[in-house]
């Protein structure tokens, strides 16, 4: 019963020595401030990363493999030198592909650029265009919101139909129909069949419902199909994909007429190549968010030590009163270490409440996402700093002689 008195006691001498002193304390704990924002902020980064892969990783298709002249990536040892003479795709090995393969269940090809779109007086920069077959939405786990996506006879006649995401069409309709109305892309009218469900941001960058998706023949008459053509290869589940791997890749070898000496001159990229580099980036930003965090918590404890060494200077003489009237050495301990304690919970609190609004700037323009969790790691932190650097001072207050705390002035 003691010991909670004294403890809940010594709370409130803490809470009013930091009242007294509220910009000391403040300036104090800033560099604990600092620490926290950082730890907080750089796991709520990298926890948007991985919420934000997963969603854009389902945005690729599911045991999807894609048929392309350059692969994915740019880490390691790439060599755009050799990848820049390889042949280009070409539409008719979607058929070859589909009549070859044992274990794929779709197979579609599609060519991407950008573009600009225009409806009436109104105008949308930088959108994208995809040239698609009919079957592509179900390979890339796409739905319809409104309308319908276009269908195999107006891929082979060539027809100007356009299926739209919801960023465009926000853009272009506000509060019109957009369904039959006719939009301008490329010198050319285009009627707009369907809108695409919303999506949003592909790894938090780039929006992905700021597009248009047309057949690939109609993009093939305005743009051509010479260069940029992707193949996308879907197989029905996770085991079938391993295999499906190696008899795409003979099925290419096959089509292109490879030598068994000769290197494969086409790529087979998987949206799971993102996940390694993702994994670096994650790396990368936890190393230097974490020492410059520990750096900073570092700094802030050994401020927290000087003043409360400061402190107990200042309060000698209270010291040795309280010991004089039957405090026990353990109880000034505790009344010290509570108030550093009470210091770096300050800054822990002054950090999380930063951190929450960057978390809130940094989602608009990357991803990130704050949860209770690193909250919680922020606060027990910032405990474990008080403690630490708070009880030297508080062990010297504890082990002061009262008679000598009295004759103090």
């Amino acid at each position: 019963m003691r010991f909670l008195n004294s403890f809940i006691e010594g709370f409130r001498i803490a809470l009013r020595a930091l009242k007294i002193n509220k910009i000391r304390s403040t300036l104090t704990a800033l560099c604990i401030i600092i620490g926290i924002t950082m730890v907080t902020i750089v796991d709520a980064v990298t926890t948007g990363m991985d919420i934000s892969f997963e969603n854009s990783m389902a945005m690729m298709g599911q045991n999807v493999v894609y048929v392309e002249k350059w692969p994915w990536g740019m880490g390691g040892e790439y060599k755009w030198w050799e990848y820049r003479n390889r042949k280009e795709m070409k539409l008719e090995y979607v058929e070859q592909i589909r009549e070859s393969s044992d274990l794929a269940n779709n197979v579609t090809a599609a060519a991407n650029r950008g573009t600009s779109v225009r409806y009436q007086e109104k105008s949308a920069e930088g959108v994208g265009l995809t040239g698609a077959t009919a079957n592509y939405l179900s390979i890339q786990g796409l739905n319809i919101k409104e309308g319908r996506m276009f269908v195999e006879q107006e891929v082979r006649t060539g027809a100007n139909v356009a299926v739209i995401g919801n960023t465009l069409m926000e853009a272009l309709f506000e509060h019109e129909n957009p369904l039959g109305k006719r939009i301008k892309l490329g010198g050319q009218r285009f009627t707009v069949v369907g809108v695409l469900e919303k999506q949003g941001k592909f790894l938090g960058l780039e929006d992905t419902d700021n597009r248009i998706i047309i057949p690939i023949s109609a993009y093939g008459q305005i743009y051509g199909l010479r260069y940029g053509i992707q193949i996308g290869v879907q197989f029905p589940d996770q085991p079938t994909l391993r295999e499906g791997e190696y008899e795409l890749e003979g099925i290419m070898r096959r089509i292109r007429q490879l030598d068994a000496t000769e290197d494969n001159d086409f790529a087979l990229n998987k949206p799971q190549a993102f996940k390694q580099q993702l994994e670096g980036m994650k790396a990368g930003i936890y190393t230097v968010g974490f020492l410059l965090s520990g750096l900073s918590l570092l700094i802030g404890g050994i401020g927290v030590m000087n003043i409360m060494f400061v402190s107990v200077r200042e309060r000698t003489k209270e010291i040795g009163i309280r010991k004089a009237v039957g405090a026990k050495a353990w109880e000034i301990l505790t009344q010290f270490l509570l108030e550093a304690i009470a210091i770096c919970l300050l800054g822990g609190l002054i950090g999380v409440a930063l951190a929450a609004g960057l978390t809130i700037l940094i989602n608009q323009a990357f991803v990130a996402v704050m949860n209770v969790s690193v909250v919680i790691v922020a606060f027990s932190i910032c405990t474990i700093v008080g403690v630490l650097f708070g009880f030297i001072p508080a062990y010297k207050a504890a082990k002061s002689d009262p008679i000598e705390s009295l004759r103090f002035e």
